[in-house]
């Protein structure tokens, strides 16, 4: 979908990135992460050309972005941010229609548009006449993500959009991100210096530093196989065992066996959620339902730590 080869970027003589070669894959969710001013914003920019390289080649599709027309090139990718720019004196339907309006899309098509991604983002649909102040961070964030989304494009970039949330609704935006992709199979390549975030989230991992990239491949790899001292400082070594439960799931250590008593946990959600779970409810068995609330089995504590230190040996 996008290949990056010897990508090069300088500021007033400051190297930003250097003989960059990277693929991101289509239909992947792969995330960017790294130091601070380590180049991954200035990467992501890159594909939009809201940054243009200086030498070697950004392509899209096959085709070197530099021979298509700027505005063809980001009528095909999504952009959203972390100050997410909607527009304050425009409503929300207004908002998430930028886009297609300016697409000339009919009357009709639009509204049908934005009252869809408004469903998908679970936005009440009596938001839709209020305007940006009279909305939250998360739902002003919700917002964004939809009308980046508006014209169906091909590529949705994220450039640190839930930075600024407060924790909670960091958490509730991630889980709608993983469930939009699961749904749209769109390929989306977000920035993050949040590694919980980037785990959370990612098929892919791309770890920068300096303006090069230091390792690339899926958070397994990363965490298990680091390629060097500093992927393996900078994933926390200490922090290994945590980070590694956050990407197993409960269905892959439940047993099929009938219900126990207790609030019940998602086939979906990751074990690091799960052992949370059993610290806060101080209990030793758990009931888990698949996505629609149907019953399927019972996690137990001892065969999460059990199966987890057989697998950390075997690893």
């Amino acid at each position: 979908m996008i290949e990056f080869h010897d990508v090069n970027k300088s500021f007033a003589g400051h190297k930003a990135v250097s003989d960059l070669n990277l693929h991101f894959e289509e239909g992947a969710f792969s995330v960017l992460i790294g130091t601070s001013g380590s180049g991954k914003s200035t990467t992501l920019k890159m594909i939009n050309r809201l940054v243009e390289h200086d030498s070697g080649q950004i392509r899209f599709a096959g085709v070197e972005i530099r021979s298509l027309p700027v505005l063809e090139l980001r009528r095909r990718m999504g952009y959203a941010i972390q100050s997410i720019g909607l527009f304050p004196h425009w409503t929300v339907a207004q908002n998430i229609a930028t886009v297609p309006d300016l697409q000339k899309w009919s009357r009709q098509k639009v509204a049908d548009r934005v009252d869809e991604l408004m469903a998908l983002l679970g936005l009440d649909p009596v938001l839709r006449a209020r305007y940006p102040h009279q909305l939250s961070g998360g739902q002003q964030q919700r917002v964004g993500v939809a009308r980046a989304l508006a014209a169906n494009p091909e590529v949705l970039l994220m450039d640190e959009p839930f930075g600024a949330l407060d924790p909670v609704t960091r958490g509730a935006l991630q889980t709608e991100m993983t469930r939009i992709h699961r749904i749209l199979g769109r390929t989306i390549i977000l920035v993050t210096h949040d590694i919980d975030e980037a785990l959370r989230l990612a098929d892919r991992l791309v770890l920068m530093d300096k303006g090069e990239v230091v390792q690339q491949g899926t958070p397994l790899e990363l965490l298990t196989r680091p390629a060097t001292d500093f992927v393996r400082e900078f994933f926390g070594r200490s922090e290994l065992g945590v980070r590694l439960l956050s990407l197993r799931t409960v269905e892959n250590y439940m047993r099929r066996e009938p219900q126990a008593g207790g609030e019940a946990l998602q086939a979906g959600m990751s074990l690091r959620d799960a052992l949370s779970a059993f610290v806060a409810r101080q209990c030793e068995i758990l009931p888990v339902v698949d996505d629609n609330g149907v019953p399927c089995g019972t996690l137990h504590f001892r065969d999460l730590l059990a199966g987890e230190v057989k697998r950390e040996g075997h690893a």
